[in-house]
C-alpha cells in the first residue's frame, strides 16, 4: 500500500477550491513532484496556527486516519505570530509545546513527520532588491530548534524562499504571488496586492523548494517523488 501524505497548516499550504481562485495553496502544487498512486490529503485551513488547528480538532481528524509509513507535513508560524489568544503561540515555548503533538500524532502511529517553516512574505525594503527582515520573527528558528531537540526533518522554507524572491527580483516573484488587476478574476472585482498568498505559477515554485529539500534528505522521503532528470533546474522558474 502507497503511503499518504497529510498536509497540516495555514492558508498558504491549503488545497483551495473556486471560491478562492486563484488563490493557490503550497500543498496544490506539490503532487507534480510526487510518484503516482501517492495519495495526497491536505488538512490545511486558512488563518490557523500551531495552537488553533489543534483546538478546533483539526489534528485529531490526523490522528484518526493516519497510519503506518504515511508522511505528516506540518507547516505553522504565519499566525502563530497574531496577538489574539485563540491562535497565539510564544516562538520558544508554546509554539514548539504544539508542535510536539504533531510530532507525536505521526510517530505514535509509526508515519514520518516533517517540519516545514513557514513561506517568507514579499515585502521588499526601499532598495528593491533585499526583503524586510525576519518577517516571521524567531518562529522559524525554534523550529529548527525543535526539530534538532526532537530528531524530525526539518525543511528551512523560509530561508530557501527568501534567497529565491531576492534572487529573481520584485518583478518575476510578483508573478508567484496574490498581485491580481481590478476586473479580471470575480472573487477579487476590485483586484488584490497580496505577498502572503500564492497563485498557481507560486505553488509550483516553491513546491519545488520543498521536493528539492526531501530529495536531499534520501530514503523513505525522496522515494515519493518522480525520479529526477539530472540536476537540471526547477522547470517552474526556466521563465522569461
Amino acid at each position: 500500500m502507497k503511503p499518504v501524505i497529510y498536509w497540516a497548516g495555514d492558508s498558504t499550504v491549503k488545497q483551495n477550491d473556486i471560491t478562492s481562485y486563484p488563490q493557490t495553496g503550497i500543498g496544490q502544487g506539490f503532487p507534480l513532484y510526487v510518484k503516482k498512486g501517492i495519495f495526497i490529503d491536505n488538512r490545511a485551513e486558512n488563518g490557523r496556527s500551531s495552537k488553533s488547528f489543534i483546538d478546533e480538532g483539526i489534528l485529531d481528524t490526523i490522528a484518526r486516519d493516519i497510519k503506518e509509513g504515511d508522511f505528516l507535513f506540518i507547516q505553522f508560524g504565519h499566525n502563530d505570530e497574531k496577538p489574539d489568544e485563540e491562535r497565539h503561540t510564544e516562538a520558544f515555548g508554546s509554539y514548539q509545546e504544539y508542535l510536539k503533538q504533531y510530532i507525536k500524532t505521526a510517530t505514535d502511529k509509526g508515519a514520518y513527520p516533517v517540519l516545514i517553516t513557514s513561506l517568507y512574505r514579499r515585502q521588499f525594503q526601499e532598495d528593491g532588491k533585499t526583503l524586510v527582515p525576519d518577517t516571521h520573527k524567531n518562529y522559524p528558528e525554534a523550529m529548527i530548534a525543535l526539530a534538532k531537540e526532537c530528531n524530525v526533518p526539518v525543511i528551512d522554507l523560509c530561508s530557501l524562499s527568501k534567497e529565491l524572491i531576492e534572487k529573481n527580483g520584485p518583478e518575476v516573484s510578483k508573478r508567484w504571488f496574490m498581485h491580481l488587476p481590478a476586473g479580471r478574476y470575480p472573487n477579487y472585482p476590485d483586484g488584490k496586492a497580496d505577498n502572503s498568498h500564492l497563485v498557481y505559477e507560486g505553488c509550483v515554485v516553491f513546491a519545488g523548494l520543498i521536493a528539492g529539500e526531501l530529495r536531499k534528505l534520501g530514503g523513505v522521503y525522496e522515494e515519493l517523488l518522480i525520479p529526477a532528470d539530472g540536476e537540471k533546474e526547477n522547470p517552474a522558474l526556466l521563465i522569461d
